[in-house]
Protein backbone atom coordinates (compact mmCIF):
# COMPACT_ATOMS: atom_id res chain seq x y z
CA UNK A 1 0.00 0.00 0.00
CA UNK A 2 1.61 3.28 -1.31
CA UNK A 3 2.24 5.59 1.35
CA UNK A 4 2.68 9.35 0.89
CA UNK A 5 3.78 11.84 3.20
CA UNK A 6 1.27 14.99 3.13
CA UNK A 7 2.31 18.48 4.30
CA UNK A 8 -1.45 19.42 5.35
CA UNK A 9 -1.53 16.62 8.25
CA UNK A 10 2.16 16.31 8.51
CA UNK A 11 2.26 12.72 8.45
CA UNK A 12 2.78 9.83 6.09
CA UNK A 13 -0.96 8.60 4.59
CA UNK A 14 -2.19 5.95 2.97
CA UNK A 15 -3.01 7.00 -0.53
CA UNK A 16 -6.34 6.05 -2.15
CA UNK A 17 -6.95 7.77 -5.64
CA UNK A 18 -10.46 10.30 -5.57
CA UNK A 19 -11.39 8.20 -8.73
CA UNK A 20 -10.32 4.15 -8.70
CA UNK A 21 -7.59 3.45 -11.07
CA UNK A 22 -6.90 7.12 -11.93
CA UNK A 23 -4.72 9.84 -10.28
CA UNK A 24 -4.98 13.66 -10.73
CA UNK A 25 -2.24 15.69 -10.60
CA UNK A 26 -0.85 19.63 -10.33
CA UNK A 27 2.16 20.45 -9.86
CA UNK A 28 2.97 24.68 -9.65
CA UNK A 29 5.36 25.28 -13.03
CA UNK A 30 8.10 28.20 -13.51
CA UNK A 31 8.21 31.79 -13.88
CA UNK A 32 9.85 31.98 -17.10
CA UNK A 33 11.97 34.77 -16.70
CA UNK A 34 15.52 33.13 -16.92
CA UNK A 35 16.81 29.93 -17.43
CA UNK A 36 15.41 26.64 -15.50
CA UNK A 37 18.21 26.20 -12.61
CA UNK A 38 19.01 23.04 -10.66
CA UNK A 39 16.44 23.73 -7.94
CA UNK A 40 13.75 24.66 -10.47
CA UNK A 41 14.12 21.00 -11.67
CA UNK A 42 14.11 19.18 -8.54
CA UNK A 43 10.04 18.97 -8.13
CA UNK A 44 9.72 17.88 -12.18
CA UNK A 45 12.00 15.33 -11.60
CA UNK A 46 10.50 13.88 -8.93
CA UNK A 47 7.04 14.16 -9.95
CA UNK A 48 7.95 12.49 -13.42
CA UNK A 49 9.33 8.87 -11.27
CA UNK A 50 5.89 9.67 -9.57
CA UNK A 51 3.65 9.72 -12.86
CA UNK A 52 5.63 6.36 -14.00
CA UNK A 53 5.35 4.59 -10.90
CA UNK A 54 1.67 4.83 -10.95
CA UNK A 55 1.90 4.37 -14.86
CA UNK A 56 3.49 1.03 -14.38
CA UNK A 57 1.17 0.07 -11.81
CA UNK A 58 -1.62 0.64 -13.78
CA UNK A 59 -3.22 4.13 -13.11
CA UNK A 60 -4.64 6.73 -15.58
CA UNK A 61 -2.78 9.90 -14.92
CA UNK A 62 -3.53 13.33 -16.03
CA UNK A 63 -0.70 15.41 -15.01
CA UNK A 64 -1.13 19.42 -14.92
CA UNK A 65 2.24 21.59 -14.88
CA UNK A 66 1.47 25.54 -15.66
CA UNK A 67 3.69 28.42 -16.83
CA UNK A 68 3.93 31.88 -15.24
CA UNK A 69 4.05 33.94 -18.09
CA UNK A 70 3.02 37.18 -16.64
CA UNK A 71 4.46 37.90 -13.45
CA UNK A 72 6.30 41.21 -12.23
CA UNK A 73 10.12 39.57 -12.73
CA UNK A 74 9.40 38.75 -16.52
CA UNK A 75 7.92 42.53 -16.74
CA UNK A 76 10.70 43.87 -15.34
CA UNK A 77 13.32 41.64 -17.72
CA UNK A 78 11.30 42.49 -20.56
CA UNK A 79 11.65 46.71 -19.98
CA UNK A 80 15.49 46.17 -19.21
CA UNK A 81 15.90 44.27 -22.57
CA UNK A 82 13.24 46.82 -24.22
CA UNK A 83 10.82 44.09 -25.36
CA UNK A 84 7.65 42.57 -24.87
CA UNK A 85 6.73 40.12 -21.92
CA UNK A 86 5.84 37.20 -24.25
CA UNK A 87 9.55 37.70 -26.02
CA UNK A 88 10.63 36.77 -22.81
CA UNK A 89 8.24 34.35 -21.27
CA UNK A 90 8.46 32.53 -24.75
CA UNK A 91 12.03 32.41 -24.94
CA UNK A 92 12.47 30.84 -21.45
CA UNK A 93 9.45 28.61 -21.63
CA UNK A 94 11.58 27.27 -24.76
CA UNK A 95 14.70 27.02 -22.57
CA UNK A 96 12.65 25.46 -19.65
CA UNK A 97 11.50 22.25 -22.48
CA UNK A 98 15.25 21.88 -23.94
CA UNK A 99 16.36 21.50 -20.35
CA UNK A 100 13.40 19.41 -19.01
CA UNK A 101 14.18 17.20 -22.20
CA UNK A 102 17.54 16.74 -21.64
CA UNK A 103 16.57 15.49 -18.39
CA UNK A 104 14.71 12.69 -19.70
CA UNK A 105 11.43 14.57 -18.71
CA UNK A 106 7.93 13.09 -19.91
CA UNK A 107 6.01 15.94 -21.28
CA UNK A 108 2.94 16.93 -18.96
CA UNK A 109 -0.59 16.31 -20.27
CA UNK A 110 -1.30 20.06 -20.09
CA UNK A 111 0.58 23.26 -19.58
CA UNK A 112 -1.66 26.17 -19.18
CA UNK A 113 -0.58 29.89 -19.17
CA UNK A 114 -1.69 32.71 -16.91
CA UNK A 115 -1.98 34.78 -20.30
CA UNK A 116 -4.20 31.89 -21.90
CA UNK A 117 -6.37 31.66 -18.72
CA UNK A 118 -7.71 35.42 -17.63
CA UNK A 119 -11.80 34.64 -18.59
CA UNK A 120 -11.63 31.90 -15.51
CA UNK A 121 -9.16 34.25 -13.25
CA UNK A 122 -11.34 37.25 -13.72
CA UNK A 123 -14.62 34.54 -12.70
CA UNK A 124 -13.19 33.37 -9.97
CA UNK A 125 -11.93 36.93 -8.58
CA UNK A 126 -15.62 37.92 -9.01
CA UNK A 127 -17.05 34.77 -7.27
CA UNK A 128 -15.04 35.64 -4.25
CA UNK A 129 -15.66 39.45 -4.03
CA UNK A 130 -19.75 38.36 -3.93
CA UNK A 131 -19.17 35.97 -1.39
CA UNK A 132 -17.29 38.43 0.76
CA UNK A 133 -14.02 36.91 0.62
CA UNK A 134 -12.31 39.46 -1.30
CA UNK A 135 -12.71 43.41 -1.67
CA UNK A 136 -11.82 45.96 -4.26
CA UNK A 137 -10.20 49.02 -3.70
CA UNK A 138 -10.60 52.21 -5.51
CA UNK A 139 -7.83 52.10 -8.06
CA UNK A 140 -9.24 48.26 -9.13
CA UNK A 141 -6.84 46.23 -6.91
CA UNK A 142 -8.69 43.05 -5.21
CA UNK A 143 -7.43 41.69 -2.65
CA UNK A 144 -8.36 38.65 -0.73
CA UNK A 145 -9.70 38.96 2.93
CA UNK A 146 -7.63 36.63 5.22
CA UNK A 147 -9.46 36.65 8.23
CA UNK A 148 -12.41 36.05 6.59
CA UNK A 149 -11.51 32.19 5.61
CA UNK A 150 -11.36 30.85 9.83
CA UNK A 151 -8.96 28.28 8.72
CA UNK A 152 -6.32 30.33 6.76
CA UNK A 153 -2.16 28.62 8.56
CA UNK A 154 -4.02 25.32 8.24
CA UNK A 155 -1.19 23.76 5.63
CA UNK A 156 2.10 25.97 7.17
CA UNK A 157 1.11 25.82 10.48
CA UNK A 158 0.95 29.14 10.87
CA UNK A 159 -1.31 31.75 12.51
CA UNK A 160 -2.56 34.41 11.80
CA UNK A 161 -2.09 36.99 15.15
CA UNK A 162 1.65 35.84 14.74
CA UNK A 163 1.56 36.80 11.46
CA UNK A 164 -0.15 40.05 11.88
CA UNK A 165 2.58 40.47 14.84
CA UNK A 166 5.48 39.83 12.80
CA UNK A 167 3.99 41.66 9.69
CA UNK A 168 6.80 44.33 8.24
CA UNK A 169 6.04 48.11 9.62
CA UNK A 170 5.63 49.01 5.54
CA UNK A 171 2.78 46.77 4.77
CA UNK A 172 0.44 48.02 2.42
CA UNK A 173 -1.96 50.22 4.63
CA UNK A 174 -5.03 49.73 1.69
CA UNK A 175 -5.21 46.72 3.23
CA UNK A 176 -7.54 45.24 5.93
CA UNK A 177 -5.24 42.93 7.48
CA UNK A 178 -1.32 42.73 6.96
CA UNK A 179 -1.42 39.29 5.46
CA UNK A 180 -4.32 40.24 3.18
CA UNK A 181 -2.95 39.26 -0.57
CA UNK A 182 -3.53 40.20 -4.32
CA UNK A 183 -6.22 38.80 -6.11
CA UNK A 184 -5.89 41.63 -9.06
CA UNK A 185 -3.91 44.45 -9.27
CA UNK A 186 -4.91 47.47 -11.65
CA UNK A 187 -2.90 48.09 -14.41
CA UNK A 188 0.48 50.15 -14.12
CA UNK A 189 1.58 52.39 -17.55
CA UNK A 190 4.08 50.09 -19.60
CA UNK A 191 2.87 46.20 -18.37
CA UNK A 192 0.07 44.09 -19.76
CA UNK A 193 -3.33 44.36 -18.59
CA UNK A 194 -6.77 43.00 -19.69
CA UNK A 195 -10.16 43.86 -19.22
CA UNK A 196 -12.19 43.24 -15.92
CA UNK A 197 -15.27 44.40 -13.94
CA UNK A 198 -12.49 46.46 -11.92
CA UNK A 199 -10.73 48.62 -14.57
CA UNK A 200 -7.72 47.09 -16.62
CA UNK A 201 -5.29 45.09 -14.94
CA UNK A 202 -3.43 41.54 -14.56
CA UNK A 203 -3.67 38.51 -11.78
CA UNK A 204 -1.80 38.69 -8.26
CA UNK A 205 0.74 35.69 -8.20
CA UNK A 206 -1.85 33.33 -6.34
CA UNK A 207 -5.34 33.10 -8.27
CA UNK A 208 -3.58 31.73 -11.19
CA UNK A 209 -2.94 28.23 -9.98
CA UNK A 210 -6.14 28.18 -8.58
CA UNK A 211 -7.93 28.86 -11.51
CA UNK A 212 -6.12 26.37 -13.62
CA UNK A 213 -6.05 23.61 -11.44
CA UNK A 214 -9.65 24.12 -10.85
CA UNK A 215 -10.35 24.50 -14.52
CA UNK A 216 -8.44 21.00 -15.64
CA UNK A 217 -8.24 18.78 -12.81
CA UNK A 218 -11.91 19.68 -11.46
CA UNK A 219 -12.61 20.98 -7.69
CA UNK A 220 -11.24 17.79 -5.71
CA UNK A 221 -8.16 16.11 -7.24
CA UNK A 222 -5.59 14.14 -6.11
CA UNK A 223 -2.06 16.15 -5.71
CA UNK A 224 -0.38 19.30 -5.41
CA UNK A 225 3.38 19.90 -5.12
CA UNK A 226 6.17 22.24 -5.60
CA UNK A 227 9.01 23.11 -3.52
CA UNK A 228 9.04 23.50 0.01
CA UNK A 229 8.97 27.10 -0.34
CA UNK A 230 5.26 27.61 -1.94
CA UNK A 231 3.91 26.03 1.07
CA UNK A 232 3.73 29.83 2.47
CA UNK A 233 2.19 32.11 0.42
CA UNK A 234 1.65 30.35 -2.56
CA UNK A 235 0.13 27.16 -1.53
CA UNK A 236 -1.45 28.52 1.46
CA UNK A 237 -3.47 31.36 -0.62
CA UNK A 238 -4.04 28.66 -3.29
CA UNK A 239 -5.89 26.85 -0.10
CA UNK A 240 -8.13 30.14 1.24
CA UNK A 241 -8.93 31.20 -1.89
CA UNK A 242 -10.20 27.73 -3.79
CA UNK A 243 -11.64 26.30 -0.62
CA UNK A 244 -13.89 29.84 -0.26
CA UNK A 245 -14.95 30.00 -3.77
CA UNK A 246 -15.96 26.22 -4.04
CA UNK A 247 -17.57 26.60 -0.53
CA UNK A 248 -15.94 23.26 0.79
CA UNK A 249 -13.41 23.29 3.43
CA UNK A 250 -12.53 19.78 1.90
CA UNK A 251 -12.61 20.97 -2.07
CA UNK A 252 -9.25 21.18 -4.15
CA UNK A 253 -6.26 18.95 -3.38
CA UNK A 254 -6.54 16.26 -1.40
CA UNK A 255 -2.91 15.10 -0.82
CA UNK A 256 0.58 18.34 -0.68
CA UNK A 257 3.71 16.86 -1.27
CA UNK A 258 6.74 19.44 -1.14
CA UNK A 259 10.18 18.98 -2.35
CA UNK A 260 13.19 19.91 -0.10
CA UNK A 261 15.54 22.65 -1.08
CA UNK A 262 19.21 21.87 -3.65
CA UNK A 263 21.73 24.25 -1.46
CA UNK A 264 25.11 25.24 -2.19
CA UNK A 265 27.21 24.87 0.70
CA UNK A 266 23.85 24.31 3.01
CA UNK A 267 22.71 27.26 1.56
CA UNK A 268 19.50 27.40 -0.13
CA UNK A 269 19.85 27.72 -3.79
CA UNK A 270 17.91 30.82 -5.93
CA UNK A 271 18.40 33.15 -8.24
CA UNK A 272 17.48 36.17 -5.84
CA UNK A 273 20.84 35.24 -3.75
CA UNK A 274 22.60 34.67 -7.24
CA UNK A 275 23.92 31.42 -6.46
CA UNK A 276 22.12 29.33 -8.73
CA UNK A 277 23.50 27.13 -11.41
CA UNK A 278 21.65 26.75 -14.47
CA UNK A 279 20.14 23.37 -16.16
CA UNK A 280 21.52 24.82 -19.30
CA UNK A 281 25.34 25.29 -17.93
CA UNK A 282 25.88 22.01 -15.70
CA UNK A 283 24.84 20.00 -19.13
CA UNK A 284 28.32 21.66 -20.76
CA UNK A 285 30.08 19.65 -17.93
CA UNK A 286 27.39 16.25 -17.31
CA UNK A 287 24.89 14.78 -19.28
CA UNK A 288 21.29 15.03 -18.51
CA UNK A 289 20.81 11.56 -17.14
CA UNK A 290 23.63 12.02 -14.63
CA UNK A 291 22.01 15.28 -13.83
CA UNK A 292 18.76 13.12 -13.05
CA UNK A 293 19.95 10.20 -11.18
CA UNK A 294 22.02 12.88 -8.71
CA UNK A 295 19.00 14.58 -7.67
CA UNK A 296 17.18 11.06 -7.69
CA UNK A 297 19.69 9.73 -4.99
CA UNK A 298 18.29 11.69 -2.42
CA UNK A 299 15.07 11.32 -1.01
CA UNK A 300 12.92 14.30 -2.35
CA UNK A 301 11.76 15.35 0.99
CA UNK A 302 15.39 15.97 1.84
CA UNK A 303 18.04 18.82 1.75
CA UNK A 304 20.91 18.21 -1.27
CA UNK A 305 23.26 19.88 -1.62
CA UNK A 306 24.46 20.70 -5.15
CA UNK A 307 28.51 20.54 -5.93
CA UNK A 308 30.76 19.04 -8.92
CA UNK A 309 31.96 16.77 -6.43
CA UNK A 310 28.68 14.76 -6.16
CA UNK A 311 28.10 15.08 -9.85
CA UNK A 312 30.88 13.33 -10.45
CA UNK A 313 30.09 11.06 -7.93
CA UNK A 314 26.43 10.35 -10.14
CA UNK A 315 28.23 9.77 -12.89
CA UNK A 316 30.55 6.94 -11.66
CA UNK A 317 27.82 5.34 -9.51
CA UNK A 318 25.34 5.75 -12.86
CA UNK A 319 28.13 4.34 -15.14
CA UNK A 320 27.98 0.75 -13.02
CA UNK A 321 24.12 0.35 -14.13
CA UNK A 322 25.01 1.44 -17.55
CA UNK A 323 27.50 -0.99 -17.29
CA UNK A 324 25.34 -3.60 -16.24
CA UNK A 325 22.95 -2.75 -18.64
CA UNK A 326 25.18 -3.34 -21.91
CA UNK A 327 26.03 -6.92 -20.09
CA UNK A 328 22.38 -7.99 -20.02
CA UNK A 329 22.50 -6.76 -23.95
CA UNK A 330 25.47 -9.04 -24.44
CA UNK A 331 24.27 -12.00 -22.53
CA UNK A 332 20.88 -11.80 -24.51
CA UNK A 333 22.52 -12.25 -27.87
CA UNK A 334 23.96 -15.49 -26.35
CA UNK A 335 21.85 -18.78 -26.75
CA UNK A 336 21.40 -20.73 -24.15
CA UNK A 337 19.47 -23.66 -22.88
CA UNK A 338 21.19 -24.13 -19.25
CA UNK A 339 19.29 -23.77 -16.36
CA UNK A 340 22.10 -21.52 -14.69
CA UNK A 341 20.37 -18.29 -14.47
CA UNK A 342 17.41 -19.64 -12.02
CA UNK A 343 18.95 -18.09 -8.49
CA UNK A 344 19.52 -14.73 -10.48
CA UNK A 345 16.18 -14.81 -11.77
CA UNK A 346 14.87 -15.61 -8.01
CA UNK A 347 16.63 -12.93 -6.38
CA UNK A 348 15.69 -10.26 -9.53
CA UNK A 349 12.24 -10.82 -8.53
CA UNK A 350 12.96 -10.44 -4.54
CA UNK A 351 14.54 -7.10 -5.15
CA UNK A 352 11.77 -5.86 -7.68
CA UNK A 353 9.20 -6.33 -4.72
CA UNK A 354 11.83 -4.51 -2.62
CA UNK A 355 12.38 -1.62 -5.13
CA UNK A 356 8.58 -1.34 -4.82
CA UNK A 357 8.42 -0.98 -1.52
CA UNK A 358 10.65 1.70 -1.34
CA UNK A 359 8.91 3.54 -4.10
CA UNK A 360 5.56 2.87 -1.71
CA UNK A 361 7.20 4.06 1.32
CA UNK A 362 6.66 8.07 0.33
CA UNK A 363 8.85 7.46 -3.05
CA UNK A 364 11.46 6.14 -1.46
CA UNK A 365 13.57 6.52 -4.92
CA UNK A 366 17.45 6.69 -2.94
CA UNK A 367 15.90 3.06 -1.54
CA UNK A 368 14.70 1.94 -4.57
CA UNK A 369 17.93 3.02 -6.62
CA UNK A 370 19.95 0.94 -3.93
CA UNK A 371 17.86 -2.10 -4.77
CA UNK A 372 18.85 -1.59 -8.37
CA UNK A 373 22.57 -1.71 -7.65
CA UNK A 374 22.25 -4.52 -5.34
CA UNK A 375 20.47 -6.39 -8.63
CA UNK A 376 23.33 -5.01 -10.88
CA UNK A 377 25.96 -6.74 -8.40
CA UNK A 378 24.37 -10.08 -8.85
CA UNK A 379 23.61 -9.25 -12.75
CA UNK A 380 27.68 -8.55 -13.12
CA UNK A 381 28.69 -11.88 -10.91
CA UNK A 382 26.64 -14.13 -13.20
CA UNK A 383 28.32 -12.24 -16.58
CA UNK A 384 32.00 -12.63 -15.35
CA UNK A 385 31.13 -16.69 -14.71
CA UNK A 386 29.64 -16.67 -18.40
CA UNK A 387 32.70 -14.53 -19.52
CA UNK A 388 35.36 -16.74 -17.78
CA UNK A 389 33.37 -20.13 -19.03
CA UNK A 390 32.44 -20.63 -15.31
CA UNK A 391 28.68 -21.39 -16.59
CA UNK A 392 26.48 -21.41 -19.60
CA UNK A 393 24.06 -18.72 -20.32
CA UNK A 394 20.51 -19.18 -19.71
CA UNK A 395 18.34 -17.48 -22.27
CA UNK A 396 14.93 -17.92 -20.49
CA UNK A 397 15.54 -17.12 -16.84
CA UNK A 398 18.17 -13.72 -18.40
CA UNK A 399 15.68 -12.38 -20.15
CA UNK A 400 13.32 -12.13 -17.16
CA UNK A 401 16.51 -10.67 -15.16
CA UNK A 402 16.51 -7.94 -17.92
CA UNK A 403 13.06 -6.75 -18.13
CA UNK A 404 13.27 -6.46 -14.31
CA UNK A 405 16.47 -4.66 -14.36
CA UNK A 406 14.79 -2.00 -17.09
CA UNK A 407 11.65 -2.09 -15.17
CA UNK A 408 13.60 -0.67 -12.46
CA UNK A 409 15.27 1.55 -15.10
CA UNK A 410 11.89 2.90 -16.36
CA UNK A 411 10.13 3.54 -13.27
CA UNK A 412 13.19 6.12 -12.06
CA UNK A 413 13.75 7.73 -15.69
CA UNK A 414 17.50 6.23 -15.76
CA UNK A 415 19.24 4.45 -18.87
CA UNK A 416 17.08 5.86 -21.20
CA UNK A 417 19.54 7.95 -23.14
CA UNK A 418 19.98 7.39 -26.81
CA UNK A 419 23.16 6.72 -28.49
CA UNK A 420 22.27 7.79 -32.18
CA UNK A 421 25.64 7.02 -33.59
CA UNK A 422 25.29 3.71 -31.68
CA UNK A 423 22.01 2.40 -32.98
CA UNK A 424 22.73 3.24 -36.66
CA UNK A 425 26.06 0.96 -35.89
CA UNK A 426 27.95 3.66 -36.56
CA UNK A 427 30.50 3.61 -33.40
CA UNK A 428 30.64 0.12 -33.43
CA UNK A 429 32.20 0.07 -36.78
CA UNK A 430 34.39 2.88 -35.83
CA UNK A 431 35.11 1.53 -32.64
CA UNK A 432 35.93 -2.07 -34.62
CA UNK A 433 38.56 -0.64 -37.03
CA UNK A 434 40.15 1.62 -33.69
CA UNK A 435 40.69 -1.81 -31.80
CA UNK A 436 41.56 -3.88 -34.79
CA UNK A 437 44.46 -1.14 -35.11
CA UNK A 438 45.56 -1.22 -31.17
CA UNK A 439 44.92 -5.17 -31.51
CA UNK A 440 47.86 -5.15 -34.07
CA UNK A 441 49.80 -2.40 -32.06
CA UNK A 442 50.08 -4.84 -29.49
CA UNK A 443 50.96 -8.09 -31.61
CA UNK A 444 54.12 -5.99 -33.25
CA UNK A 445 54.88 -4.92 -29.49
CA UNK A 446 54.18 -1.32 -30.12
CA UNK A 447 52.88 -0.71 -26.69
CA UNK A 448 53.88 3.26 -26.80
CA UNK A 449 50.50 2.99 -30.09
CA UNK A 450 48.40 0.59 -28.24
CA UNK A 451 48.69 2.47 -25.13
CA UNK A 452 47.89 6.00 -26.73
CA UNK A 453 45.28 4.91 -28.32
CA UNK A 454 43.77 3.47 -24.84
CA UNK A 455 44.56 6.34 -23.39
CA UNK A 456 43.33 8.61 -25.81
CA UNK A 457 39.80 6.87 -25.99
CA UNK A 458 40.00 7.32 -21.98
CA UNK A 459 40.44 11.09 -22.58
CA UNK A 460 37.22 11.63 -24.92
CA UNK A 461 34.80 9.01 -22.50
CA UNK A 462 35.23 5.95 -23.77
CA UNK A 463 37.06 2.86 -21.67
CA UNK A 464 38.54 -0.56 -23.16
CA UNK A 465 37.96 -3.78 -21.25
CA UNK A 466 40.00 -6.72 -22.77
CA UNK A 467 38.30 -10.19 -21.92
CA UNK A 468 38.72 -13.72 -23.01
CA UNK A 469 35.77 -13.22 -25.58
CA UNK A 470 37.66 -10.16 -26.94
CA UNK A 471 37.89 -6.46 -26.91
CA UNK A 472 34.92 -4.78 -25.35
CA UNK A 473 34.37 -0.69 -25.16
CA UNK A 474 31.65 1.41 -23.27
CA UNK A 475 31.24 4.95 -22.28
CA UNK A 476 33.12 6.07 -19.32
Amino acid sequence: MLKVYNTMTRAKEEFHPLEAGKVSIYCCGVTPYNHPHIGNARPFVTWDVIRRYFAKRGYEVRYIQNFTDVDDKIINAANAEGCSWSDISGRYIESYFRSMDALNIRRADLYPRVSETMEDIIRMVETLVEKGYAYVLENGDVFYRVEKFEEYGKLSGRKLEDMQAGARIDVDRRKHHPMDFALWKAAKPGEPSWDSPWGKGRPGWHIECSAMSLKYLGEKFDFHGGGSDLIFPHHENEIAQSQACIGDAHAFARYWLHNGFITIKSEKMSKSRNNFFTVKDILQEFPGEVIRFFILQTHYRSPLDFSDERLQEAQTSLARLQNTKACLEELSAKEGTAETAAELCGKAETLLAEFYEAMEDDFNTALAISQMFALSKEINIYYQDVVAGKTEPDAKHLERVKDIYMEMAEVTGILEAQDTAKEDGLADKLMDIIIGIRQDARKEKNWAVADRIRDELKTAGIMLEDTPQGVRWKKA
